[in-house]
């Protein structure tokens, strides 16, 4: 679907990055006109994640993604350029101009109206013959119709190819049930149901999609849970099963449970804010999701050696991202579905108003791995309590859990927090070495960072990203005979971007992230972006150094001897004036 370039620039005037951005993540001031914050798009402690008010882009140091808000909003709502598009202008009450159809836009529709179909079908089964082997189980598990009906419950029958033959039915291929997770396809040709004999469990995405199904076996077997595989409408990682139902909960917090069944429970007994992940151990992405509904999550994990793992590996998760958190276990039950079928709604309240937090848990649990009775169990305690708390980003949390452990173990808070302050400034090393090591590598260093893009020829396209923030800075240098032709740039990338902003400059229009949005990939705009960024360009004698970068295009590829012998000599600086940089 082709937007106009100046739609595109209003429709993000309309839609300042700072705010949107702001939406997502919390962003600081640090230096001169550029906001920082904590890289929604890959883990990291110590913010690299820029936002330029005044380009209007988005650029992370880090993980290398970048753009415009358009190129944002595609990212963190996983949505394709179009439907981005529509976010932003229903966000900024702009209309939208009518367009060609967009064949990604309309596949994507279509497996979304299936997975409704489906789902509609799944819930027939129940009422209809073979289903009383689930409405049976959901009795036993105290699921009332009027639950099922809410969460939109269905049955897969035991049968190969019922659903398969009722989609077909409708006019769906085999090919869209089986790119949709509802089918698989055969060894001897044809395709099957993929699930059979499950109460079935409708994934539906906080914009009311259903994107993907969960299937619960009725009886012994494994897997118990059967999910759908990522699809071109669905990724495990980026969901949560119930938050369409829990987003809009008055509780003040969401509470992250294991299994569907219990958000099911829960939800039934009057907790209307639980969620639950999808076959995997709570993800950075489904931490991130958690945030735009919510500051406070109550982990409610089972009770087993797994479900207190999965604990501790979720707590530093959510911490990270500024949640409060705050840890309940259930007493002698193994799961919150056992504990509130056996002692009630009340009382699962009364464990949610005395949970502890999640630093409180993480210190318990590692304390419960020592005697601290002898000297040995309380330094084995000491050392691990540091390591937790080294990790706090904030100092006055990091001081009070040092005096809360060492009044445990009977030393001196002085003495923990030097050791924490040693762990931090060991780690604060060790990364920097780390990043210091990877952006020395001459090769590396020519390279685009994390983007899925790789130069053939890293000198000539070191040029090339110098013609670029040429063209960006200093349009006027570019005239008939000066501007080097599209052709002869080695990266396809770096052709396709500029010539996108040739284009533009010839229309007479500004070159922002916003107006390229809608000739370049999401890599290409990321590209663009770090380039902008990252790339450094003299302003004086422009002419010359548009020259000389011309003369360097479709030069032989330096050998990764030679590269090394730049690195030794100090000559890669030259480079780095030419594109290659180190966060290039």
């Amino acid at each position: 679907m082709a937007f106009s370039a100046e739609f595109l620039q209003e429709l993000a005037e309309r839609n300042p990055i700072e705010e949107v951005v702001g939406e997502y993540v919390a962003l600081t001031k640090r230096s001169g006109q550029n906001l920082f914050g904590l890289c929604p798009f890959h883990s990291e402690k110590t913010p690299s994640f820029s936002v330029s008010p005044g380009k209007q882009i988005y650029h992370c140091f880090g993980c290398g993604k970048g753009g415009s808000v358009i190129n944002f909003i595609m990212e963190i709502e996983r949505l394709s350029f179009p439907e981005a598009v529509e976010f932003l202008a229903r966000r900024a009450g702009m209309p939208i101009p009518e367009q060609a159809a967009d064949s990604g836009r309309e596949r994507r529709t279509r497996l979304l109206e299936l997975n409704r179909e489906a789902a509609r079908w799944f819930y027939a089964q129940l009422s209809a013959p073979g289903g009383e082997a689930a409405l049976e189980y959901m009795r036993r598990r105290q699921i009332s119709r009027r639950t099922a009906t809410n969460f939109g419950l269905g049955f897969a029958p035991e049968s190969w190819d019922a659903l398969t033959n009722a989609m077909k039915a409708k006019g769906y291929t085999e090919r869209e049930l089986v790119t949709a997770g509802l089918a698989k396809s055969g060894r001897r040709g044809g395709v099957y149901d993929a699930f059979r004999g499950r109460l079935m469990f409708p994934v539906i995405d906080v914009r009311g999609n259903v994107v993907a199904f969960s299937g619960r076996i009725l009886g012994d077997g494994e897997p118990k849970y059967l999910n759908s595989t990522d699809t071109p409408v669905f990724s495990k990682s980026h969901n949560l099963f119930g938050l369409n139902l829990a987003k809009k909960s008055k509780a003040g917090y969401i509470i992250l449970v294991e299994g569907n069944i219990d958000v099911v429970s829960l939800h039934q007994a009057g907790f209307d804010s639980a969620v639950a992940s999808l076959g995997t151990s709570l993800t950075n992405e489904q931490a991130r999701l958690l945030t735009h509904y919510t500051k406070r999550v109550i982990l409610c994990y089972d009770a087993d050696g797994a479900g207190k793992k999965a604990a501790q590996r979720a707590i530093p998760i959510l911490d990270r991202l500024g949640l409060e958190v705050r840890v309940v276990t259930v007493p002698g039950a193994k799961d919150p579905d056992e504990f509130i079928k056996a002692s009630g709604a009340e009382a699962f309240r009364a464990l949610i108003d005395e949970g502890e937090s999640g630093m409180d848990y993480r210190l318990q649990s590692a304390a419960a791995g020592f005697d601290l009775a002898s000297d040995a169990g309380r330094v084995g305690y000491l050392k691990a309590a540091a390591e937790i708390i080294a990790a706090l980003t904030d100092s006055v949390s990091r001081e009070v859990y040092a005096h809360s452990v060492a009044e445990q173990c009977g030393v001196s808070a002085a003495a923990v927090l030097d050791t924490v302050k040693q762990l931090r400034r060991r780690r604060t090393r060790a990364e920097a070495k780390k990043r210091e090591r990877e952006d020395t590598r001459p090769e590396r260093s020519l390279q685009p960072r994390e983007l899925g893009i790789r130069f053939d020829n890293p000198s000539s396209a070191a040029a090339e990203r110098a013609v670029i923030a040429l063209l960006q800075n200093s349009p006027e240098l570019f005239t008939p005979g000066a501007a080097p032709e599209p052709g002869s740039f080695s990266a396809p990338e770096l052709r396709h971007i500029y010539e996108a902003m040739l284009s533009l400059t010839r229309r007479g229009m500004a070159v922002t992230a916003a107006a390229l949005g809608g000739s370049l990939t999401q890599e290409e705009a990321a590209l663009y972006t770090d380039i902008i960024q990252t790339t450094p360009v003299s302003a004086a004698n422009g002419a010359q150094a548009l020259a000389d970068c011309v003369s360097r295009i479709g030069a032989k590829p330096i050998d990764a001897a030679e590269l090394d012998l730049l690195a030794f000599t100090g000559e890669q600086q030259q480079l780095k004036a030419y594109g290659g940089n180190s966060h290039g």
